[in-house]
């Protein structure tokens, strides 16, 4: 892996599915039960994994036990653009806060730490995109932020990245309206209908929210 590249692009090595498919262990599309099911945490894990195996390979450094937290404390203690967006994010998970003892940047959010390396990791997207970063590598890794730390976020916000990450996973993004659309149905409650559907489009169709105004599509 090239380090002297400014802002090496992430998520890019592994192939991505064609095709959102089921999960066989939780029945639910696959990705959308991660982290607690482990199918789904490795098929959605597997496009940071390899960039992170990428770099250890580079650096001459062993999978696991202390050389690969060392490189993991090395690369978050790096200058912005330094490594993959992915390796920061695989770093993070590799080290414990030493505030609260969680997972780094997801801690009670009282932990000033975790507080303080959340806000870091952006700084490589603000910085990199739109060249080093797309529109959906941003929402991958704002999805995965989210469902790694659930209880730093409203139940909605945690709803709408869980039902959306099977569709980012395959490379899929939606629109500025249908992201509106599938919102105000979370906000209606009505996850368990947006869960059956089988396409960002198909969401972002149904029936109109009753409490919103302006017509029976819900606009």
């Amino acid at each position: 892996m090239a380090v002297d590249q400014p802002f090496p692009p992430g998520t890019r090595r592994a192939p991505r599915p064609t095709e959102v498919l089921p999960c066989a262990a939780c029945g639910e599309l696959a990705g959308r039960g991660y982290p607690t099911c482990r199918p789904c945490t490795e098929f959605a894990d597997r496009l940071w994994l390899v960039d992170w195996q990428a770099l250890l390979a580079a650096e001459q450094v062993g999978a696991e036990g202390a050389d690969e937290r060392r490189l993991a404390e090395q690369v978050l203690a790096g200058e912005v653009g330094r490594y993959p967006w992915t390796c920061t994010d695989w770093a993070m998970s590799l080290v414990r806060c030493p505030a609260c003892g969680a997972e780094l940047g997801t801690g009670v959010m009282s932990c000033l730490r975790c507080r303080i390396a959340d806000e870091a990791r952006w700084a490589w997207d603000h910085a990199g995109r739109p060249v080093r970063m797309t529109g959906n590598e941003h929402a991958l890794r704002v999805a995965r932020t989210v469902l790694r730390a659930p209880h730093r976020q409203r139940e909605t916000i945690v709803h709408g990245w869980r039902l959306a990450l099977p569709f980012l996973l395959i490379g899929e993004s939606p629109r500025a309206e249908q992201a509106r659309r599938i919102r105000a149905y979370v906000l209606a409650k009505r996850y368990e209908e947006l869960a059956e559907c089988h396409s960002l489009a198909e969401m972002a169709r149904l029936p109109g929210v009753p409490w919103r105004t302006g017509g029976p599509d819900g606009r």
